[in-house]
């Protein structure tokens, strides 16, 4: 009797969680399904505080033009060479590969230029990278990368562009808000730590398992009712 007990406690323990598996893919499927995540925040398609006045435009990783690839690259070797070091050339041609895989997505920073001047070449002044996955049974935006040229640097965009980030990841059900941080990039951990309250979650499997000691995982909980945090 008490075996049969446990057989179907099992059984329904496993039901529960193929069926949040489901869910969450779901999740996942239907939120990288959508063409332009700003469509949903019409008063983030545009920055005018101190002194910028910018716009920002949807992108995904493989419809990107060769001039967009070349300052997405351009931008990454100014911002991340430093703190890389020697290390670089090797982590350039991952942070290549995964620049213009299909599930990346991206949102663009630009001048907002006049009319007149739409035909001209307008420079890529930031970006964001990120993608929907699974992490720890969990659908998570995941924040590839937050790159901003130093020209726009310590104006509340960085601020404005996470603001946008986790609205999204709330418009799109998503459990958390995921990152990693290069150690020595001591700019990058003030921001998230001090000015956005990020907390280091240590105890992830993916920090254990995929990340090298030089990295660190921040992870921010997005607040929703569909049962799939575990309660």
């Amino acid at each position: 009797m008490e075996s049969s007990r446990a057989s179907e406690k099992k059984k329904l323990k496993r039901k529960e969680i193929l069926e949040k598996k489901k869910a969450a893919d779901q999740l996942l499927k239907v939120a990288s399904a959508q063409i332009d995540h700003l469509t949903s925040f019409p008063s983030f398609c545009y920055f005018n505080k101190n002194g910028l006045c910018l716009r920002l435009e949807s992108g995904r990783g493989d419809k990107l033009s060769n001039c967009t690839k070349q300052q997405i690259q351009k931008l990454l070797k100014a911002n991340m060479m430093g703190p890389y070091g020697s290390e670089w050339a090797v982590e350039e041609k991952v942070k290549r590969r995964e620049m213009v895989a299909p599930e990346a997505r991206y949102i663009f920073v630009y001048w907002n230029a006049n009319e007149m001047m739409d035909n001209a070449f307008t420079p890529l002044l930031g970006f964001l990278h990120f993608r929907f996955t699974l992490e720890e049974e969990i659908p998570v935006l995941y924040l590839y990368e937050l790159q901003l040229d130093s020209s726009v640097q310590g104006k509340g965009l960085g601020k404005f562009l996470m603001q946008l980030v986790e609205l999204i990841a709330q418009e799109n059900r998503m459990g958390a808000v995921v990152l990693t941080v290069q150690k020595s990039n001591s700019l990058a951990m003030k921001f998230y730590i001090s000015k956005l309250r990020w907390e280091l979650k240590r105890t992830m499997k993916f920090f254990a398992k995929h990340l090298i000691m030089k990295l660190k995982l921040y992870w921010r909980y997005i607040q929703f009712s569909i049962g799939l945090l575990g309660g």
